[in-house]
C-alpha cells in the first residue's frame, strides 16, 4: 500500500466516490482536518481535546506526504517534492509547539488553505 492509498483509507469518509482523482482526495483531506482545527482554535481552551486531535490527524497526513515526495519513484519535480518536505518538518515542529501552549495553530491553517487552493488550481487545469 503506498502513501497515497494510506490516506485514502486514513481520511475518507465511508462512502466516498471510489472515481475521485488523488488530487480531490488530498483536497479532502486538507479541508476535513483543517476545518476540524480552525473549529477546535475557535472554541478556546475547553476545545483543547479536539485541537490535539486534529492536530494529530494533520501530522499524520502531513507525514504521509513526506512520506510519498521521499520516495525515489516518486514523479513530481524535486524542488516540488523539497518543498513540501520541508513543510512537513515546518507543520511538525509547530505542531509541537500549539500543543505545548507555546503558538497558536494559525500557520497550520494557513498553510494547509495554501495547499488546498494549489490542489484546487491544478484539479481545474487538468
Amino acid at each position: 500500500m503506498n502513501a497515497l492509498q494510506m490516506a485514502q483509507s486514513a481520511y475518507s469518509a465511508p462512502n466516498q466516490n471510489k472515481t475521485r482523482s488523488p488530487r480531490a482526495t488530498e483536497y479532502a483531506a486538507f479541508v476535513r482536518i483543517t476545518s476540524q482545527i480552525k473549529q477546535a482554535h475557535e472554541a478556546g481552551r475547553r476545545a483543547f481535546p479536539a485541537l490535539a486531535a486534529a492536530l494529530h490527524k494533520n501530522r499524520k497526513l502531513w507525514r504521509t506526504l513526506a512520506i510519498d515526495v521521499a520516495d525515489k519513484d516518486n514523479v513530481l519535480p524535486a524542488e516540488l517534492r523539497a518543498r513540501i518536505f520541508y513543510l512537513y518538518e515546518f507543520t511538525d515542529h509547530h505542531t509541537d509547539e500549539v500543543l505545548a501552549g507555546r503558538a497558536k495553530p494559525t500557520a497550520l491553517i494557513e498553510i494547509n488553505t495554501a495547499i488546498m487552493r494549489g490542489l484546487a488550481e491544478r484539479e481545474r487545469v487538468s
